[in-house]
């Protein structure tokens, strides 16, 4: 077993903290002041992994890479539009983050969703998509230390999982914003309401993973190796 990267952990677990508070906070309110609310509890959220990016020593090239890999995600959601919940660019990002590390893996996915938005729409729920990419990218980064996540098969029960995840985390915002009253009785209706969504996402997920990963794994390999790039 590989040692796991505890600095990266306690930051995602603090995000996810972060983000618990203030909805809890958000819902006392009863979804007063939700636009201001939301949009500071994701800023705060994902900040300590854009600090850590920015304190690593970090080269163009590898720059350039991470830019090249989140504009391929972006442009990949974009024919698939038209079908509901059919996430091409998950897939993506789990792979990047595979092989160049949790903080890649946050920039790609974070920056794919505000990418991908000045084609598709920007709104409400970009930021949360950004979450949502970016912590779909430090999960892949932080398992990538362990040999089972490299099975195509363990590979394609996690973006199975992370299809419903990313699901539920964008119910929220839909739920506190235009869901009246906020109670159990709703919350619930609105989450078996998105499930054929969340499901599609998710099974989504493994038809990219199991069709295209070893092949997307080694290009992304090769160049990580051949230019010495984001070593974690």
């Amino acid at each position: 077993m590989k040692r796991i990267d505890w600095q990266s952990s306690l930051v995602f677990g603090s995000a996810f903290l972060i983000i618990a508070v203030l909805l809890g906070l958000i819902i006392q309110l009863q979804g007063q002041y939700f636009l201001a609310l939301s949009f500071i509890c994701l800023v705060v959220s994902m900040l300590p992994f854009y600090w850590r990016f920015e304190k690593r020593q970090i080269r163009a090239r590898e720059i350039v890479m991470i830019a090249v890999l989140a504009t391929i995600a972006a442009v990949s959601r974009v024919p698939f539009a038209p079908l509901p919940s059919v996430q091409p660019t998950s897939f993506l990002v789990i792979v990047a983050a595979l092989v160049l590390g949790p903080e890649a893996g946050f920039m790609i996915g974070s920056t794919a969703a505000l990418v991908s938005n000045f084609f598709l729409g920007q709104g409400p729920w970009t930021p949360w998509q950004m979450f949502c990419w970016g912590m779909m990218g430090v999960t892949a980064g932080l398992i990538s230390r362990f040999d089972w996540a490299h099975n195509k098969y363990w590979l394609c029960l996690f973006g199975f999982i992370w299809g419903f995840i990313f699901g539920w985390v964008m119910n929220l915002w839909y739920f506190i914003a235009y869901v009246n009253p906020l109670s159990l009785k709703t919350f619930i209706a609105a989450y078996i309401a998105s499930f054929y969504f969340d499901l599609a996402h998710a099974l989504s997920n493994v038809f990219f993973i199991y069709c295209f990963y070893q092949s997307w794994y080694r290009i992304i390999q090769r160049f990580k190796i051949k230019y010495g790039l984001l070593n974690h």
